[in-house]
Order: structure tokens, then sequence, then C-alpha cells
């Protein structure tokens, strides 16, 4: 089993679509099921609905799932593991208050050392442990010996037992923190690997101590992905429009190309132009670099280009708004200067729309319109041409300017007689 655990707290991230993709890839190859875990225990931080806009963006992704669970109907299981661990001493009632807590971290800091809480009730009489009367959370004890976490990316990792303290598992309202919750689920969910981001790998030693506290002996394996960095060299943030897989997907970028680029950042495919379903013949986690990858928006661009060359005509023209296979040809006549859908429309949207005309031509294009609109049908742009020319008394460029913004709207694009073979239907709609 395979999870992808996205929490609805934003938009998606690219580097979480980026987990997503793998993990749907992996499953596919090991012939495991893949589920989706919403992390919504942390009420305060949810966004009513981003879940389902989570399962939207999967859908067009075509990552395929085999069910969605909610994080929060787990509880009763957490806090049950929590009780068990209570009852076999292996976590500790904590009334230490946020108050102290802040002034022992603020001291650590003063006396620059790394913060680990001291285990002050660790070894409390019973009186106290039972207390009720006052709040309290729950910490399961630090660990007595090393804890090594193998990866698939990152090798083999050591965590000095000094290095984790005796770290909470349950809040004083009893809800569960993040690492005890995520550690039950995959025991409950039986993971067998874990892919996520490297920012996790923290998380990694503590879950894994969780798990052994509570006796499941089962080894779950992981890959942990280096960081995407935006274009600066630093690592990418919701500050940077890119890093939004819904701003990608209103700008234009298909998904099939934007699945290419995150599958191949950081990676050796044996070729750069492919689809998701090409990659799971050849994906290995092994081959991804341990190094962050770099977030270069010309190069999806580049891959965009190709992905829409790929499309089919049709297809195409109901990305630019139309149903019709000539509009859908007439776009990728446009690739040319454009990199994505939303460009693409805009190109075709000018050629239909109210024309500005400038008031030095304006007269020469009026005289162009009357003649478009009484000429009879031309299959061929020359005769087309050589009938309004002659039928408006204008040549050179005094004839050439006015057409193309007639029939285009703009002042430059490509050659007239290539957008005349998928526009001579439309003629009349054109200069209405």
């Amino acid at each position: 089993m395979l999870r992808f655990a996205p929490s609805p707290t934003g938009d998606m991230h690219i580097g979480n679509l980026r987990v997503a993709l793998f993990n749907y890839i992996v499953s596919k190859q090991r012939k495991e099921e893949l589920i989706i875990r919403i992390e919504d225990t942390d009420k305060d931080r949810n966004i009513e609905g981003k879940d389902q806009e989570i399962l939207d963006i999967l859908g067009v992704f075509g990552i395929e799932y085999s069910q969605v669970i909610y994080q929060s109907q787990n509880m009763r299981y957490h806090s049950a593991m929590a009780l068990q661990l209570l009852h076999e001493l292996k976590a500790f009632n904590c009334f230490c208050s946020t108050d102290w807590l802040d002034k022992k971290r603020q001291e650590a800091k003063e006396s620059k050392v790394a913060y680990r809480y001291d285990d002050a009730c660790a070894s409390l009489p019973d009186e106290l442990v039972i207390d009720n009367e006052n709040p309290f959370t729950v910490r399961i004890r630090k660990p007595m010996e090393a804890i090594v976490v193998k990866d698939y990316i990152k090798g083999e990792i050591k965590f000095e037992a000094n290095e984790i303290d005796s770290f909470i598992i349950m809040r004083q309202d009893k809800r569960p923190m993040y690492n005890f919750a995520c550690a039950v689920d995959d025991m409950i969910s039986d993971v067998s690997l874990i892919i996520r981001g490297e920012d996790h790998m923290s998380n990694t030693p503590k879950q894994i101590l969780i798990r052994e506290a509570l006796g499941y002996t089962k080894k779950i394996e992981y890959a942990h992905l280096p960081i995407i960095l935006n274009e600066s060299g630093k690592k990418m943030s919701k500050r940077d429009d890119a890093s939004s897989v819904k701003w990608l997907l209103e700008e234009g970028y298909l998904p099939s190309a934007i699945a290419n680029y995150l599958i191949l950042m950081g990676n050796k495919p044996p070729k750069e132009i492919f689809h998701l379903a090409e990659a799971i013949e050849w994906f290995d986690l092994k081959n991804i670099s341990k190094s962050p990858a770099r977030f270069d928006i010309n190069m999806l661009k580049h891959i965009n280009r190709e992905h829409i060359k790929m499309l089919e005509p049709k297809e195409l023209s109901r990305y630019v708004g139309f149903a019709d296979e000539e509009i859908g040809e007439l776009a990728k006549i446009y690739l040319e200067e454009s990199n994505t859908t939303r460009d693409l429309k805009a190109k075709i949207a000018s050629i239909f729309a109210d024309k500005e005309i400038p008031d030095e031509i304006k007269e020469s294009a009026q005289i162009i319109i009357k003649a478009i609109k009484d000429a009879p049908y031309f299959e061929e742009y020359d005769e087309f041409k050589t009938y309004i020319m002659k039928e408006s008394g204008l040549k050179g460029k005094n004839f050439f300017r006015p057409l193309r913004l007639v029939l285009t709207g703009a002042e430059h694009g490509p050659d007239i007689s290539l957008v005349y073979k998928y526009i001579k239907n439309y003629l009349r709609e054109i200069v209405k």
C-alpha cells in the first residue's frame, strides 16, 4: 500500500503534486493500491473545499487511487494507542505549561544549544500522573539507541538517540500531534513505502519510534524527495506563482506537460518528452538526484509546447474555446510564438474579436472589410487576395497591413496564407 497524504490548508504545491505522481507511478509498478489520506486534524488551518480541490486536481492529472481517508476519522485509534503507550509506560503525561517550555527554549537559544525537553515530567509520582485537574499533554519516551533510516534516494541516515527528545504525541485537548497521527495511520493502512518531500526527514525517526513503541514490526521503506528551488535558487514558496498547480493550469500549461516536467526534474529518463503512462515503464526512485531541483519555467514552456503539438486538433480547439478541428489546426500555427493554451486562446480570440484599427489605416481597413463582405468564397488564399486587392484598389503595405489587422487583430504573426486556410469559412463572422 502506498499513500499520498495532503493537508487541506491551501493550494496544491507542485512539490506535493510531484509526490503524488511518484506514489502513483510506483503503486502501478508494484501493483499495490494507492490511497489518498486527507490530513485534516489541524482544524484551525483547514480551508473548506480544499479537500475536494485536491481530489479534482488528482483527477485532472489522471492519478488513480483506491480510496480516500480523512485522518480525523481515525482519531479514536489515535486516542486508544496513546492510552496503550501510557499503560505500558512508554509514554507519560506532561504538565509543563507553555510559558515554562517557552522559557526553556529561550534559555537554550541564549546558550546556543539545541533545545531538548528535559523529561521533567517523565518520573512523576503516581498521584500526579493520574491528576485530571490540571491540563496535560502526552509525551512518548525518548529513544535509548540510534534510529537508522534506509532511504531510496538519500541512502542510509542515522539519527542518534540524543537528537530526539520525549516529544508530544497528544495535545492538551487530546487531539493527536502530526507525527503520532501519521505513524498510527500508516500502521492501520499497512503502508509499505512512503514517498514524500525531504522536509519530512526529521519526522521519520519519530514515526519509526512511535511504531516500534506500539509493537509494530513491519519495516516501512522510505524515499524522501529533494526540495524544489525557484529560479533564484531559494526554496519554492507560496509567494512563487509557479509553485501553485492551480495557477499553472489556469495559465494554460497542460496537465500532461506539468507531469512530464515534474518527473523529469532531477531525474534520468530515457527521453525528454513523454506521458505519465510511459513513465511507469522506466521510472526508478534510485535515479532521482539527491540534490535540490531548480524549477525552470522556460523548460516547462518548451515541454508544454511539445505536448500541445501532440494534441489532436479537435481537442486543442476545445482548449481555445471552440469545438472545430480547423480552429485546432489554426491554433497550432500560432505555436511558433506561443507556449500555453492560454496564449493560444488569446490569439484565436483576437481573430474573432472587434478589431482596434489605428486611425491612419482605418479608411483602408473599412474598404477591405466591405470587399470581404461582398466577396464570393475562395478556396485558395491567392485567389482571395487578388480579388480583395482588385476590389479595394489598394496594394503594397497599404493593403497588407490593414488586411492582417482585419483578419487577425494583430500587426504581426504567422503568414496570412497559412491563417487563411483555416479561417476562410469564418470570414464574414470575422469582419462582422
